[in-house]
């Protein structure tokens, strides 16, 4: 079952196939904040003890640890992609996250589901600098924006579809168990990928021609400075999405209570509708006026989105649903335009190695903001919108250090 070189009329095959490994990436992703309220519910009732901070605490630890092992992850298989190919490598890293987020179904406890949270999260950061880098170097340069709109909007696909499964079938104490089972299914996906997917042609020859030693190579003064800026834009996105606006199914469940078990469901499927508007616009942005550009004015926008969902709005209703979604749509874009502009910073043979360091250093510092979220939280008394207000401040600092990088538009892939 070895993959073939790319040959000019079957690039639509790596496009099909990666965008699936995102879809059902950003489903196993969207999976946890629909189940956490119900399963954590279910695990304190077990204890017998009384604990307001029970929920919060866990949901932060929970999803550090889901971050810490999508960044292992990304570097374990990013660097897999540079050495074995690809395609081998997706392949590994799909069965990883789909059998490890349906064993979530047998989970007793916080610790347990944390644990297995971390290590299918290690599939999970592989497959989008694998993805990325295989589509990348697939397609000419001049579909390069479109198809990083493609890119960041397959996942948020994922998340709305799991969504949309919340609103139809209420997720609560007596069924969380089996919307992780639903996590298993994209484990049959990899037999196709490695029966029809071909590898990239130009990993072939780059890898054909010297040595490849990807990690040494990035790290190395020629290319550390952009390795180290691709990780603050990185940083700057993830913090945003996960220290604050991964809780918004959780606060909608808080403000609409019990008698309202489908408010969670609702708000991540309309953040998620969101988000991938945001992802095709954040990559046509950065084709049509510039990385530079582009990158700044994402960071504009989530920053007013994020101010006035959380500093304006207290109560769950549509102005609440409204503003999901425009969060959604903003904070996502990022995920539109890093796929466009990080394969453009890196030559081929050590293109999925940076992508999946640069991006997943990002995410251990999004689990740290995770970890400070639910300690903002006990600080203010359990607001969501408090301690979400503080989190995404740290777009402020995108807006400033985009300038120190370089612009790409208009340039041809590092070879």
């Amino acid at each position: 079952m070895s993959s073939s070189p790319v040959s000019p009329n079957r690039p639509y095959l790596v496009l099909v196939a990666a965008f699936l490994g995102w879809m059902f990436d950003g489903m196993e992703m969207g999976i946890f904040p629909l189940v956490a309220r119900p399963a954590l519910l279910e695990m304190q009732a077990a204890t017998g003890v009384v604990d307001p901070g029970y929920i919060g605490r866990w949901m932060g630890t929970i999803t550090a640890l889901f971050l810490l092992g999508a960044a292992c992850g990304g570097f374990v298989f990013g660097w897999l992609g540079d050495r074995i190919g690809r395609v081998r490598a997706m392949s590994l890293a799909i069965l990883f996250y789909s059998l490890f987020t349906g064993a979530a179904y047998f989970a007793q406890t916080p610790q347990q589901l944390g644990a297995l949270r971390f290590i299918a999260a290690l599939g999970m950061g592989g497959e989008w600098s694998l993805g990325v880098a295989l589509v990348m170097e697939v397609w000419p340069e001049k579909h390069r924006p479109w198809l990083a709109g493609v890119i960041g909007a397959a996942a948020n696909v994922g998340f709305a579809l799991i969504g949309v499964m919340g609103i139809f079938f209420p997720v609560t104490q007596d069924s969380w168990r089996w919307v992780m089972l639903v996590g298993a299914a994209p484990a049959l996906l990899t037999f196709a990928i490695r029966l029809f997917v071909p590898e990239s042609e130009r990993w072939i020859q780059a890898t054909a021609s010297a040595g490849s030693n990807p990690l040494r190579e990035m790290l190395a003064p020629g290319l550390l400075a952009k390795t180290a800026l691709a990780t603050v834009f990185a940083s700057v996105a993830l913090i945003g999405s996960w220290g604050s606006v991964q809780w918004l199914p959780l606060w909608a469940d808080q403000m609409a209570g019990p008698g309202a078990p489908q408010a969670k469901a609702y708000t991540q499927t309309l953040t998620a509708f969101g988000a991938i508007v945001g992802c095709l616009v954040g990559s046509w942005l950065g084709g049509r006026i510039g990385r530079r550009p582009a990158y700044f004015g994402l960071c504009l926008a989530s920053l007013l989105s994020c101010a006035w969902l959380f500093r304006t709005i207290d109560a769950y209703g549509s102005l609440f649903l409204l503003a999901s979604f425009v969060v959604g749509a903003a904070t996502a874009a990022f995920y539109g335009w890093l796929p466009l502009y990080l394969p453009e910073l890196f030559p081929t043979r050590v293109r999925a190695t940076a992508q999946g360091v640069a991006f997943n250093t990002g995410r251990i510092f999004a689990a740290a903001a995770a970890v400070q979220m639910g300690a903002l939280m006990r600080v203010f008394d359990g607001s969501y919108a408090q301690a979400g207000a503080i989190v995404t401040l740290v777009y402020l600092i995108g807006m400033v250090v985009i300038w120190l990088a370089p612009e790409t538009r208009g340039r041809p892939l590092p070879e």
